[in-house]
């Protein structure tokens, strides 16, 4: 009808803490691009506090949430169902609707194959190394692999959890040391090593191939001594500011069905 009021929603994302987290800028700056007056805002709560958020966003119908630490895996008894990828890797980072049924999914990987392959550049058909064996690496594992990784190296300090983790990728997935990181066309730092606040780095050393793409997930600093140190002996550093708006970019699609508009969420957060 003419002249009627533009349908709003809200979106949140919700974890603790949460102060720092840059995903109201990517959203309300997606949703204003292409015209919605959606709104996206932050929610602190825990594990203990997490169901109580899904009420809400139940009774309220809300757009969605982005769910960061620590309710990652908390969440998932309150929903209806997941995505295969959700359901494989035990942690939602994604909470959509289809149809009545809350829904959880997992966008991590997609995003960081967004960054590296559309928005880098970067052929992720080839050999690929990845640093721990967490929940963000599990995610770059099982991502990577469906998009056509060649092989898929893990190398972490606990061989059961690597051993886990490169499971994920099916055949093509192994456990390796640190120098086999050297052989990698792409390299991926998937710990907290080299993040503002840890103080510590202690990440294996190895020499990278000339050329070879050393993707650290930590955005903050922009530039981790990881990636100095990779960029000194010939390596190609890169942050995970863009993995972190290539995830923005599938949550944004998942919940409104259009394509998001990377341009203006990348100058968002730039």
């Amino acid at each position: 009808m003419a002249g009627a009021e533009p349908v709003v929603r809200q979106a949140f994302v919700v974890g603790d803490p949460i102060e720092h987290s840059r995903s109201p800028d990517l959203h309300n700056a997606a949703f204003a691009a292409v015209g919605l007056a959606h709104t996206y805002g932050r929610i602190r709560a825990n594990e203990a506090e997490i169901g109580a958020v899904i009420t809400a966003a139940r009774s309220e119908r809300w757009l969605g949430l982005s769910v960061t630490m620590p309710n990652k895996q908390a969440v998932i008894e309150h929903l209806d169902r997941l995505t295969p990828q959700a359901e494989r890797l035990g942690a939602v980072n994604c909470v959509f609707w289809d149809g009545d049924r809350l829904c959880g999914d997992n966008t991590d990987g997609a995003g960081l194959v967004w960054a590296i392959r559309d928005h880098l550049g970067v052929d992720v058909t080839s050999r690929i190394g990845v640093l721990g064996a967490g929940g963000a690496a599990r995610a770059a594992i099982l991502a990577l692999a469906e998009a056509g990784a060649t092989h898929i190296t893990v190398v972490n300090r606990t061989r059961e959890r690597a051993l886990s983790a490169a499971a994920l990728a099916g055949p093509i997935g192994s456990v390796g040391e640190p120098d086999d990181l050297s052989d990698c066309d792409i390299v991926i730092n998937a710990t907290p090593q080299g993040m503002a606040d840890t103080g510590v780095m202690s990440l294996p050393p190895y020499i990278p191939r000339s050329g070879q793409l050393a993707y650290d997930l930590i955005y903050h600093p922009p530039l981790t001594p990881w990636m100095e140190a990779a960029e000194s002996l010939g390596g190609h550093p890169a942050n995970g500011l863009s993995m972190l708006i290539g995830q923005a970019a599938v949550q944004f699609t998942r919940w409104t069905g259009l394509a998001a508009p990377t341009a203006a969420m990348i100058a968002a957060v730039a």
